[in-house]
């Protein structure tokens, strides 16, 4: 089996790094990329690879036949949006549109899938079908689920469909997953304490809800604790609170609003957060004399890798890379990802790239931070590693 490495690529290096940055200074946010697609779009028919557009407003789906015999059909996906974040590098390839970024490497993403196209286009040697997936709306807006209900996978029939993401703070040439669940499930819930409120000065005359709602927020990490099996992982935290006005604290509010997220791997644990926020929720609030509007908003599921193609999934990042490089058994990530609900429906793996730690330049920015940016070096190894495994997964494709 042909081994194909970073190296192979390296005449595209410069024109992948030009294609990233362009797209980098140009973010679209959900359902907006209307210029990324077209770049991609574009691109792809260049190459000579069929395109349709417009699945999910602003998909891309690139399909492209090998010249040997073969029946499989497996789908390559990288994601397209950017974050709404004011942009605080001054680099030239810095953001133009104010309070938009690219600051989850989505640009990067996107561009070695392009590259990995262009190289099999121009040698389709291997068996079967590739669907080049390029998918708006990852950031929170369940874009792969948009597209599997417009007709994803009826129009674009795959066995087998993969993923792949870059990770700041992981060592460039590197790779990391594990079979099984990698990503967490993400929930939003929200709880509305209510009360009558009154005078500050005269607590007694009325009920007060933020009191419940402090015995609330204290209470959650029980469920933790204390409901959660101590052998699996959740985590339940609170991102927002309102409540009265700042002009007039000697007003004891009617009400207090607390939103938070919620996140577990599996279906059972999903289930117990649901219903325990709830329980104590209302406890609270009847020990308070309040009532309580609770609602839990299931948005991503666990991202879940099947163990057959996760294998193969360590070998085209071996053949990429080394295999001293690649990490199996990576630990789960308690962030989310909206290509769980692709392996929902197929079998497949997704994988993570390193973009490298604080020995780069600029040292190591996190993703969804205001300085990060996606790491050029690795365009061409993320080529690479989507190369061998459609080497893998449908015969030699150098």
């Amino acid at each position: 089996m042909t081994r194909i490495t970073a190296d192979l690529l390296a005449a595209q290096a410069a024109d992948l790094t030009a294609i990233r940055r362009d797209i980098h200074r140009h973010p679209e946010t959900a359902f907006e990329e209307v210029r990324t697609a077209e770049i991609v779009a574009n691109k792809l028919e260049s190459w000579g690879i069929e395109v349709h557009r417009g699945l999910a407003t602003t998909g891309v789906v690139g399909t492209l036949k090998g010249n040997r015999p073969g029946q499989k059909t497996i789908g390559l996906r990288a994601d397209m949006d950017a974050l709404h974040l004011q942009e605080k590098n001054d680099f030239a390839h810095a953001s133009v549109h104010a309070n938009k970024m690219h600051a989850c490497g989505h640009d990067g993403h996107t561009t070695m899938l392009l590259g990995a196209a262009k190289h099999l286009a121009a040698a389709p040697d291997f068996g079967g079908t590739v669907h080049f997936i390029f998918q708006p709306a990852e950031e929170g807006e369940g874009g792969a689920r948009v597209m599997i209900e417009e007709g994803l996978f009826e129009k674009f029939p795959c066995d087998t469909v993969y993923g792949m993401h870059n990770m700041p703070g992981f060592p460039v040439g590197h790779f990391a997953i594990r079979s099984g669940p990698m990503m967490a499930a993400s929930d939003t819930w929200s709880t509305t304490f209510k009360g009558t409120g009154g005078h500050g000065a005269l607590p007694h005359r009325g009920t007060d809800p933020t009191m419940v709602a402090a015995q609330f927020i204290t209470a959650v990490q029980g469920i933790i604790g204390r409901n959660v099996p101590a052998t699996q992982t959740a985590v339940l935290s609170v991102g927002h609170i309102a409540a009265g006005t700042f002009g007039s604290p000697n007003v004891i509010p009617s009400e207090v609003l607390i939103r938070g997220t919620a996140r577990s791997y599996s279906p059972e644990v999903r289930i117990l957060l649901e219903r325990r926020l709830g329980e104590v929720a209302q406890g609270i609030a009847q020990s308070g004399g309040c009532t309580v509007d609770y609602k839990y908003f299931r948005r991503y599921p666990p991202l879940i890798n099947s163990v057959e193609q996760t294998t193969l999934a360590v070998e085209a990042a071996a053949l990429t890379v080394g295999r001293d490089k690649v990490d199996p058994n990576t630990p789960p990530i308690t962030g989310a990802e909206d290509f769980a609900f692709m392996l929902e429906k197929k079998p497949g793996a997704y994988i993570m790239i390193g973009n490298g730690g604080d020995e780069e330049p600029r040292g190591c920015h996190h993703v969804h931070t205001p300085l990060y940016d996606f790491n050029d070096k690795i365009l061409t190894t993320g080529a690479a590693y989507w190369l061998n495994l459609v080497q893998l997964e449908l015969g030699d494709a150098a």
